[in-house]
């Protein structure tokens, strides 16, 4: 018996989930059929079967199974400053906003700390979900300062507010700061998005400045598990000490 049975079943998994034989959504034979189909142990199934999911090739469900995940997803920039509108450009999908608060609030003691504000300081607060080929799958939830963003409206949310803030009020937007975490869905993403049977959500917190360095926007950005993939670029410094890595 060949000992890396787990990679050959891995590879013909991947080759027909990359080949479109095996479509998005399809469900993998349970762990006991790929054991009988293979000859193997179900130990072996379970390694080949979390080498496919850590690869992103699939998406095990609790109790209910494994599941082939779209590896044509959407790819975000970890490093990039992008808005929506400019993301819908680039992928070339159907894409629509769905508004559902615009509203000015006073900071709670949680949202003054991540904004570096006083709490009871007005903020202006948008919720929207992302609609991508006829399904919501992020829910942003931004919060602005209002010191800086004077008005929103709801008209404003549907089309662009990074158009608005940097052609209307002439703001110079320069960086953010990133936070990416996997965590467990909440009611209201259960209500604002579709999230089938997901139990976990990918969130990044953004924390984003001007060009003078002030602080105006937090954003908390919700992905659905299965349609995006992070991406960054890294570059080796050369010179370093190899003693020190």
């Amino acid at each position: 018996m060949n000992r890396n049975i787990y990679l050959q079943i891995f590879n013909d998994y991947s080759e027909q989930i990359q080949a479109g034989r095996l479509a998005p959504g399809t469900k993998l034979p349970s762990e006991h059929d790929i054991t009988a189909e293979y000859d193997t142990s179900r130990e072996t199934v379970r390694k080949a079967l979390n080498l496919l999911a850590q690869n992103g090739y699939i998406h095990k469900v609790k109790g209910k199974g494994s599941f082939v995940l779209d590896i044509g997803r959407m790819k975000f920039s970890v490093t990039g400053l992008i808005s929506f509108k400019e993301m819908s450009e680039i992928i070339g999908s159907s894409t629509k906003t769905h508004v559902y608060e615009v509203k000015l609030i006073p900071a709670s003691s949680e949202l003054a700390r991540q904004l570096q504000i006083a709490a009871g300081e007005p903020v202006w607060k948008v919720v929207r979900s992302r609609e991508i080929k006829g399904e919501r799958i992020i829910l942003d939830k931004d919060f602005f300062l209002s010191s800086v963003v004077e008005s929103l409206d709801k008209e404003i949310a549907s089309h662009s507010i990074y158009e608005y803030l940097e052609r209307d009020l002439q703001l110079k937007i320069s960086y953010a700061k990133k936070e990416i975490s996997v965590e467990e869905v909440t009611e209201e993403d259960r209500r604002l998005l579709d999230l089938h049977d997901y139990r976990h959500i990918v969130v990044v917190r953004n924390y984003v400045y001007l060009e003078d360095t002030t602080q105006f926007q937090y954003t908390e950005s919700r992905h659905r598990l299965d349609k995006f993939q992070f991406v960054d670029f890294a570059r080796r410094v050369h010179g370093e000490d190899p003693n020190q890595n």
